[in-house]
């Protein structure tokens, strides 16, 4: 599978963990059980959102549906996963493996944003 999420923009001190690098530059906000929650970063192998980790249980599932800003759209892509990290204000959740249409819809916003950032370069 091509690796379409190699530009580093994670903050992490261990990326040595990951399997792909976080990205933290997309407009992202995610959607579960019908309460948006604000995304801090995300990869094709999960997510890290801000929201109050009593309302979660460790290891359980969870429906998202992940909503970015693209040029002229919005694009919804719903995925599941589960809890697999909890902080004071924060909420982990790994990706079930992608399907080959959410594969694609990430590689879409990754296009979006790289043809917005080239196109913003070249008024600079």
């Amino acid at each position: 599978m091509e690796n379409f999420f190699a530009e580093d923009v994670s903050n992490d001190m261990d990326d040595t963990r990951r399997a792909t690098p976080r990205r933290a530059a997309d407009n992202c906000i995610s959607v579960i059980n019908g309460k948006a929650y604000p995304v801090h970063n995300w990869s094709d192998g999960g997510m890290l959102v801000q929201a109050d980790e009593r309302l979660f249980s460790m290891a359980a599932p969870v429906e998202v549906t992940m909503k970015f800003r693209l040029t002229g759209k919005i694009l919804d892509i719903p995925h599941k996963g589960r809890v697999i990290r909890k902080t004071r204000d924060r909420l982990a959740i790994q990706f079930e493996p992608l399907s080959r249409e959410i594969s694609n819809k990430f590689k879409q916003v990754v296009d979006d944003y790289v043809t917005r950032e080239f196109a913003e370069s070249q008024f600079a």
